[in-house]
């Protein structure tokens, strides 16, 4: 979802989340993860990892910035954009 229309009182489905869309939402699902309450607590890196071991290859890095706003938004409600992440990333993991 476009980060301007998410609310933390509304959040049933993935695709409610920051920056999720269809393809996002199936790639949660396929480590694990089926709601938004699923992602309280977790670490946008230690998913991304999860997901790059699940579908055998190294995921995008944008992927991880897309983790990122997620983690930022269920923890603070700030609902970003994901590119506003990609220095984040960089700064807090240069190997990727």
């Amino acid at each position: 979802m476009h980060p301007r229309r998410c609310s933390r009182e509304r959040l049933e489905k993935l695709t409610d989340l920051p920056n999720v869309g269809a393809a996002m939402a199936r790639a949660l699902e396929s480590i694990g993860v089926g709601s938004p309450a699923d992602l309280c607590g977790r670490d946008a890196l230690d998913l991304y990892r999860h997901l790059c071991r699940q579908r055998g290859a190294r995921q995008d890095p944008c992927v991880l910035d897309v983790l990122l706003s997620i983690e930022r938004f269920l923890a603070t409600g700030d609902a970003r954009p994901w590119w506003e992440f990609s220095v984040e990333r960089r700064r807090r993991h240069p190997d990727l």
